[in-house]
């Protein structure tokens, strides 16, 4: 390799000086550490805060304009699900209650709930059951229970658990499993639509949402068309994701606060490693002049010193990844309502600030480097 002598030597130099080289390591590793740990913990705030949509898997959805939030429904008249499912393009439309209660549990305890009411005849949307049968739900006052996080603030329940729902009666007939956990750190229960819309206290509407099959995926753009002029919206699935990531990201103090977080992580990594990296710069003047009198060229030594950064960079990048990865996996482990997630999009864009950082500490070096004259070297 053309400059592989010149790395070895930059290598050997960065390397030997190791308390300059673990100050880098350092302040690299942490930067980094604090950056994914922010970007993870807001991409599972986003993943739960759709888990609804995920979870019920539909294809398309009908709200209203005012909607931002899968959890923050705006009721439907029912012309709209019977304008739907006489729409070009529409397979099957059915309607989805989404609502809130408090349920009083066996011990005398009350506990708040999400409870949501799937279609009487095709219960579009239901969870995949660990225990129990499906047809068990037609039966009276019967629920279906999501065993996720939130699980045991129903006090671990068991087929055949009895509770009070709005003086009430309820029965836990299915114990079931869904994609992703909820946000609001609620159980969750299913029911029939018409039990939930007479079980739970509404408004004069009671369609939370409709849920569309189209025909097609050509279809779509026509269904959508077409409920505009009813004067609502019609999402697709990825569409509604990016409605409520939009709406967390920008309309809510999440966002911002992530986003603080995470510059002032990159300024900390910035200021430690671009502080440490010219002070090592400084101490090896007489090296690099040396280098510089028998023969070395400005371009080598430019190359020299990129390869010094990038190398520290990288390696406390993977250093902050693996750290970030094992407390994300210890916390998971004991904390089961933690959220924090490593995404392709966290490591990228960890990955662009590290070389970010890399750049300028090397720029700074660099400047400082091709001012020097081998003959006020070794004149000193």
């Amino acid at each position: 390799m053309k400059y592989s002598g010149i790395f070895r030597i930059g290598f050997k130099l960065l390397v030997n000086d190791k308390p300059k080289f673990s100050a880098l390591l350092i302040g690299i590793t942490f930067s980094v550490f604090l950056m994914m740990q922010m970007t993870a913990m807001f991409a599972g705030i986003l993943n739960r805060a759709f888990s609804t949509v995920t979870n019920i898997g539909a294809e398309m959805w009908i709200m209203d304009p005012g909607v931002n939030t899968a959890t923050g429904a705006i009721p439907l008249p029912d012309y709209v699900l019977n304008a739907a499912r006489s729409m070009d393009g529409v397979n099957y439309a059915v309607p989805l209650f989404l609502g809130g209660a408090l349920v009083k549990l066996g011990d005398g305890t009350y506990q708040s709930v999400n409870v949501i009411g799937l279609d009487d005849n095709s219960l579009f949307g239901r969870p995949e059951l660990q225990t129990g049968n499906i047809q068990d739900i037609y039966a009276d006052n019967t629920f279906i229970v999501v065993a996720d996080a939130e699980f045991s603030k129903l006090g671990n329940p068991h087929i055949g658990t009895t509770f009070e729902l709005n003086d009430h009666q309820g029965k836990i007939v299915g114990i079931a499993r869904v994609a992703a956990n909820g946000l609001n750190g609620v159980p969750t229960l299913y029911t029939t639509y018409h039990r939930a819309i007479e079980y739970l206290p509404t408004t004069r509407f009671t369609i939370s949402y409709i849920l569309v099959q189209p025909k097609n995926p050509a279809a779509i753009a026509g269904i959508q068309q077409q409920v505009a002029r009813l004067g609502y919206v019609a999402f697709t699935k990825e569409q509604f994701e990016n409605r409520i990531t939009n709406f967390y990201t920008y309309k809510t103090g999440i966002g911002t606060n992530i986003l603080l977080m995470t510059i002032i992580s990159f300024l900390v990594g910035l200021s430690i490693s671009g502080q440490t990296f010219y002070t090592f710069i400084l101490e090896n003047l007489e090296k690099f002049g040396a280098l510089k009198a028998i023969g070395a060229k400005g371009r080598e030594l430019i190359y020299m010193i990129l390869f010094m950064a990038t190398f520290t960079a990288l390696t406390g990048y993977g250093l902050g990844i693996g750290l970030v990865t094992l407390m994300i996996s210890l916390a998971r482990s004991r904390l089961p309502n933690y959220a924090a997630t490593i995404t392709f999009t966290n490591l990228a864009l960890a990955f662009g600030m590290v070389l970010l950082i890399a750049g300028i500490s090397s720029y700074i070096g660099v400047r400082k480097v091709l001012k020097i004259e081998p003959f006020d070297i070794f004149r000193g």
